[in-house]
């Protein structure tokens, strides 16, 4: 079953009318709640159910912020604080190293799909080698902040939850068991930066956010404040008037970081919150705004986050999957608008761009549209020969289309590398097949 959105309120319901269920729920809460929703809820929390009546009444406070009263003030002026500002990012990363030149051909012998799938294989593995080495020993994933238009400024490496929960959803693609042992490692990152009730930040000086969150808790699906909502009234109240998702949960001593000039309803963020939340009433107004924004072909330039239309796309297949079928006539026309987007040798651009549409192709069941053969020697032939893919920019305005404060990019060797496994396992499934 789909889990409702409500999913503590169906729980008291069905207690309501099961009184089997409510004695097992009372007896044994964890146990219950995972056989109801046939999920293994994360270990290390403990679940506990109270009966009300009607002389006895519980009061359930939130637990205390996991920062304190000091460091949100610091936190509130942070952005002009350099001080606080070298605390959020880390050491000044080094300069991005050049890709290798690609090849046009990985090897000889490689004409046939299995040969081709084990050189996808033997390519993947040695990326989750990398991978490996660059994890800290938190489990966390690190990125690379940098300026856009001008190289001269400070590179530095962040490790926002956001950076790991987007490459750790594009590694649980892979079955590989150095895969899983990192997506494990990340995943226990993620709950140790989780806020009450199920809400994560990209900076400490930023608001909780829409973005950061949806792709959080569609990691640690299972810890039982997402798995029963506790987030879900949050993200609902963060609706423009049209019912799309707005991007900042703004609280009330925070600061305004989406001033009016700034698009707020983006097509990546709405399609994440779809991707998490469901197919319900509460999405639908989103769906349909998203729905329109692919038909209408108006996906070019029209988030301030993503500025790349392929990583759009890639976003929207992904809610298309969860939310199936109520997406499903999006897949013909999100197939021509992939298309669309190759040069004129049929090629996706850079190696990143190229990943995240062959990952985006799988998802809505197309990848036989395009050359997979050449893709997949496109992608190892510009791996480097120490498992990595080259630094390309993932996320970041390019421009100063939103304001004045802009041209702000992101990306890692790491992350590129994340997006590159997710594709040659998709390209490597249809050559075993």
């Amino acid at each position: 079953m789909q889990n409702p959105i409500d999913a503590a309120d169906f729980l008291a319901r069905r207690a309501g009318e099961d009184t089997e269920f409510r004695a097992r729920l009372l007896a044994r809460p964890k146990e219950a709640i995972e056989r109801e929703f046939g999920v293994a809820l994360g270990e290390g929390h403990e679940v506990q159910v109270h009966e009300e009546s009607d002389t006895l009444t519980h009061l359930v406070l939130p637990p205390l912020s996991r920062f304190s009263k000091e460091e949100r003030a610091a936190a509130m002026a942070g952005a002009a604080s350099l001080e606080f500002l070298r605390e959020t990012l880390y050491d000044p990363a080094p300069p991005a190293r050049p890709p290798v030149p690609e090849r046009t051909r990985v090897g000889k012998g490689l004409e046939t799909p299995e040969a081709l799938a084990r050189a996808g294989r033997e390519s993947i593995r040695r990326g989750l080698a990398f991978l490996e080495s660059t994890i800290d020993e938190n489990g966390a994933w690190h990125c690379i902040r940098f300026n856009v238009a001008d190289p001269d400024i400070p590179r530095h490496f962040e490790r926002p939850p956001f950076i790991s929960a987007l490459c750790v959803l594009a590694l649980e693609s892979s079955d590989e068991a150095r895969a899983k042992a990192i997506c494990a490692g990340t995943k226990a990152y993620l709950v140790k930066t989780i806020e009450y009730p199920g809400l994560w930040r990209y900076y400490r000086h930023l608001p909780q956010d829409l973005d950061s969150t949806t792709l959080c808790s569609l990691v640690i699906g299972t810890h039982p404040w997402i798995l029963l909502g506790r987030n879900v009234p949050k993200i609902l109240a963060n609706r423009d008037e049209d019912g799309c998702f707005t991007t900042w949960v703004l609280a009330d001593d925070e600061p305004d970081v989406a001033p009016p000039f700034r698009i707020e309803a983006d097509p990546v963020v709405n399609a994440n919150v779809i991707a998490y939340l469901g197919d319900h009433p509460e999405t639908k107004a989103a769906q349909r705004w998203l729905e329109a924004q692919v038909t209408g072909d108006s996906l070019a330039g029209s988030s301030k986050w993503y500025p790349d239309t392929i990583t759009i796309c890639y976003a929207i297949t992904r809610a298309v999957i969860r939310v199936a079928p109520a997406l499903d006539q999006l897949r013909p026309v999100l197939v021509d608008r992939m298309l669309d987007l190759r040069d004129e040798n049929g090629q996706y651009g850079n190696v990143l761009q190229t990943a995240q549409a062959m990952s985006a192709l799988y998802n809505i069941g197309s990848l036989d549209r395009v050359d997979a053969k050449r893709q997949a020697e496109s992608l190892i032939g510009s791996q480097r020969e120490d498992g990595s893919w080259p630094e390309l920019l993932a996320f970041g305005d390019q421009s100063l289309k939103w304001g004045a404060i802009g041209q702000i990019g992101h990306g890692s060797e790491a992350v590129t590398s994340a997006f590159c496994i997710e594709a040659l396992e998709r390209l490597v499934e249809t050559f075993e097949a």
